[in-house]
């Protein structure tokens, strides 16, 4: 998922741009009974009592009609229905939450939302989530609005737009998850004084080989598809190690993962980043234009077929004399890296089943608060048949960095992963919430499985600072606020670096001496302030009694 799909969502916040930005107050004493929207020089009042009127009416205010003439009846009953929405933490959890890292970075993007007379800051904000949630039937926009110490509450709309675009019910239940495993992971801190256990070498340091890239421009006729691909190798390149396949996330670019390709071509690994071109940046800014659809549902079939396709194309490549990695590639011991919507299509290689019956009942008419992640699988209730097996047998080992899973596997299809398999998952990820489309889907892949924690990571910390320069020094983007990216997200980088190395050894004579930094000891030598690293095998059954408790809700 990539910066430019929230863009296209940013109508639908209208009304949930009121519920994420009432979340701000200042130091009086004074309960709001107005909201001022202001959109450029123009702004229009909207009294408490007509929010009131209008959840119990199923009417909207008759000051909003002239915003509300471009939206569809979907788009206005998914907006009335949001008054009566409850965010799903009560008062304690609230006030746990709004103090932590991940709690103050939320803050701060509402704040961006907010026209403010006063310069009370993160911490009226604060009070404001905390006073608000005290109501009987919990925090919701009019008992937060009820509960704002103003006369006045003035919301920037366009701003709030893009705040709104980035927050949903899975994230706010990935971080009641969090706050409610947050003892079992303290108990896995060493304390003080404890022995640290020895590491033979550093793998996030490159490898002694220089790297040299292979463009290819590939064509798929039997599909239409135009590919183009990157390969990342050196003259340490053996057959002895497997290729490596990247798949990229929804509209972005095969450089998605580059300083990942570098490290492990470094390493004598021969990496090709190839670019799916019905999901690539190219043809989401032609969607933007109104000259093509976003995603076709067909895409996610086609995403696995170019990893297919370009395995057969390296194979000939493979075996072309006078060419640089004639006898290099061994491509039926290969390994799929995805990221995002590329973690999805690398699951579906490894073996899980595309089930879209359940997907297609609840995308149906659904108006709740979806994240971004679950409404791109929407996409794939379109396509004719209900089931769908893409393996590759080729590929022996997957890596799935921010994967969306919630919807388009089913109950069962991720219990068809046939190989080792590698999740990821960022704590404050607004686009992929950990806890539906990572934990719960973890849970039910086949072992040998890891899943790597990134306490405090958002959607875009994996990526490669070249994609995300428009990022840097932003308080929010169009799908993800907070984003922590560039620089901030070195260490990020640096670990997974190191694990996908070992991970990537794993298929080689050399496992066992890269097989110590696949465990909690090294994720946890490795963490840093910013960003505690879990890692594990398995979810502890109490753990897991946690999950299906918050997934239930």
């Amino acid at each position: 998922m990539e910066r430019n799909w929230g863009s296209l969502k940013a109508v639908a916040g209208f009304f949930g741009a009121i519920v994420l930005t009432q979340f701000g107050a200042n130091t009086s004493a004074i309960a709001a009974d107005t909201v001022v929207v202001r959109l450029g020089l123009f702004t229009e009042t909207i009294t408490l009592a007509e929010l009131q009127k209008a959840a119990k009416t199923g009417e909207l205010p008759g000051s909003l009609q002239p915003y509300a003439k471009g939206l569809s009846e979907q788009q206005r009953r998914f907006f009335l229905g949001a008054l009566g929405m409850n965010i799903p933490m009560n008062v304690v959890t609230i006030n746990r939450l709004v103090n932590t890292q991940i709690g103050t970075t939320i803050l701060n993007d509402f704040a961006t939302a907010l026209a403010r007379e006063d310069n009370a800051g993160v911490q009226a904000l604060r009070a404001g989530l905390v006073l608000g949630s005290t109501a009987p039937q919990g925090l919701s926009i009019l008992s937060f609005i009820a509960a704002y110490p103003s006369k006045r509450l003035e919301i920037n709309l366009p701003q709030a737009f893009i705040v709104a675009g980035s927050f949903n019910t899975a994230f706010w239940r990935t971080q009641q998850f969090m706050l409610a495993i947050a003892p079992q992971l303290d108990t896995i801190t060493p304390q003080p004084g404890t022995p640290q256990i020895a590491f033979p070498f550093d793998p996030s340091q490159p490898g002694n080989a220089e790297v040299k890239i292979l463009k290819l421009s590939l064509n798929d006729q039997k599909r239409d598809r135009k590919i183009p691909v990157d390969v990342y190798w050196s003259t340490a390149a053996n057959a002895n190690k497997p290729v490596i396949v990247f798949s990229h996330g929804f509209g972005s670019v095969r450089t998605d993962l580059r300083y990942l390709a570098e490290h492990l071509a470094s390493h004598g690994y021969v990496v090709a980043a190839l670019e799916h071109p019905g999901s690539n940046e190219a043809n989401t800014n032609l969607a933007l234009q109104g000259k093509t659809r976003v995603v076709k549902p067909q895409e996610f079939l086609h995403r696995p077929q170019d990893i297919s396709f370009v395995l057969d194309e390296l194979e000939k490549l493979n075996q072309t004399a006078n060419n640089p990695l004639a006898g290099k590639l061994t491509t039926t011991n290969a390994m799929v890296v995805g990221y995002s919507f590329g973690g999805g299509t690398a699951l579906t290689l490894a073996g899980a089943e595309l089930q879209l019956e359940r997907l297609k009942q609840r995308c149906k008419n659904n108006l709740a608060i979806l994240s971004l992640g679950e409404g791109m699988q929407c996409i794939a209730q379109e396509l004719p048949e209900n089931s769908y097996q893409l393996r590759d047998t080729r590929i022996k080992q997957a890596i799935a960095l921010n994967p969306t899973t919630s919807q388009i596997f089913g109950e069962t299809g991720l219990t068809k992963v046939e190989i080792p398999t590698l999740v990821l998952a960022g704590s404050a990820d607004k686009t992929t919430p950990a806890l539906t489309e990572q934990i719960v889907g973890f849970d039910k892949i086949p072992s040998p499985k890891w899943l790597v924690g990134i306490v405090g990571g958002t959607h875009l910390s994996v990526k490669d600072p070249s994609t995300t320069l428009d990022q840097i020094g932003q308080p929010n983007t169009p799908i993800s606020g907070g984003e922590v990216v560039g620089e901030q997200a070195a260490d990020v980088r640096k670990y997974v670096k190191a694990i996908a190395l070992a991970f990537a050894f794993q298929m080689t004579p050399e496992a066992k001496n890269y097989a110590i930094f696949l465990t909690s000891d090294y994720a946890q030598f490795a963490s840093t302030a910013a960003f505690p690293f879990r890692l594990i095998t398995q979810i502890p059954p109490d753990a897991m009694r946690i999950v299906k408790e918050f997934v239930e809700k």
